[in-house]
């Protein structure tokens, strides 16, 4: 499910529980992480009060960056919970995009 706008490869979420992630952050500056958690929050918010989704960009322990459309549901510096209670590490959110 590939769509012209995004070089990166559309996943289910029910996919996400068996992905391994790495164990160093994806971004490598504070200002990058910062943005990512208020986008995150704002994504959160969306989710739990107009059930609106986001595009999460994401990097698995292989290196390649996958894509998820999902509603957040909680948001941390640790964990993100999406739709159906699956969770993956803040860590490895590359960007969270709004639609």
């Amino acid at each position: 499910m590939e769509t012209k706008n995004s070089p990166y490869t559309l996943i289910e979420k029910e996919v996400i529980p068996q992905l391994q992630f790495p164990q160093e952050d994806v971004l490598t500056d504070n200002e990058s992480k910062v943005r990512r958690l208020h986008n995150l929050e704002r994504g959160s918010r969306l989710g739990n009060g107009y059930q609106g989704k986001v595009e999460i960009v994401f990097k698995v322990a292989t290196g390649d960056m996958l894509r998820v459309r999902t509603t957040i549901w909680q948001a941390d510096k640790e964990f993100v919970t999406i739709k159906a209670g699956v969770t993956l590490p803040t860590s490895a959110i590359y960007s969270v995009e709004f639609f």
